[in-house]
């Protein structure tokens, strides 16, 4: 991967992640096998040389002892506590339950212990994928982007065409029930309501 190709959010985390081990007085070693990944990831992350989930994030947070939200705390947050992700500079993540068929963009990075929303480009690329269903606390908004999208939310089947939006209880079982016109691409946000219950995930 050439220097032009690194995004400014990998060269960031890895200083951030580099900056946290030092502290501590960690090893790569160590701290690799706290979070169980190679050393070769860890040294490729901290070096911005690769991409990588944020479920692996957390995996290495805990290993450091900081919480995910402590690696994002002053990524892109300017004087005045705005902050701006270009287009196509969004986190990819890995959700649970989700495969290659489709991929999620994070939006906004956490700036604080508490997470009060998060937005979410998602795209689905497999027309025959079959979901699992979602649960999870706050309130979800949809907003359709482009495609078709089947939504099922409970007992109910929602047709969703760009310009539709949908908003939903996150704890109700909610899934993609069936595509048409795959890539389809929404936005998803998800509001919580009561951060702290989300402190102990």
């Amino acid at each position: 991967m050439g220097e032009k190709d690194i995004k400014p959010l990998e060269h960031y985390l890895g200083n951030a992640i580099r900056d946290l081990r030092t502290e501590h007085g960690l090893t790569i070693a160590e701290v690799s096998h706290r979070a169980g990944i190679s050393r070769g990831m860890l040294s490729k992350i901290e070096n911005a040389q690769t991409a990588t989930s944020l479920d692996t994030l957390e995996q290495v947070a805990n290993a450091l002892g900081v919480t995910l939200a402590r690696l994002f705390r002053t990524y892109g947050l300017p004087r005045d506590g705005a902050q701006l992700v270009k287009k196509g500079e969004g986190m990819e993540v890995v959700r649970r339950g989700t495969r290659r068929g489709h991929t999620y963009h994070l939006l906004a990075y956490d700036q604080g212990p508490r997470k009060y929303f998060e937005p979410f480009l998602i795209t689905l690329k497999d027309a025959g994928e079959e979901f699992r269903p979602f649960e999870h606390p706050g309130t979800e908004f949809i907003y359709m982007l482009k495609g078709v999208l089947e939504y099922r939310v409970g007992s109910e089947i929602f047709v969703l065409e760009p310009g539709d939006s949908l908003t939903f209880r996150g704890e109700i079982p909610h899934r993609p029930e069936k595509l048409h016109g795959a890539p389809i691409r929404f936005l998803s946000i998800i509001h919580y309501d009561n951060p702290e219950e989300l402190l102990s995930d």
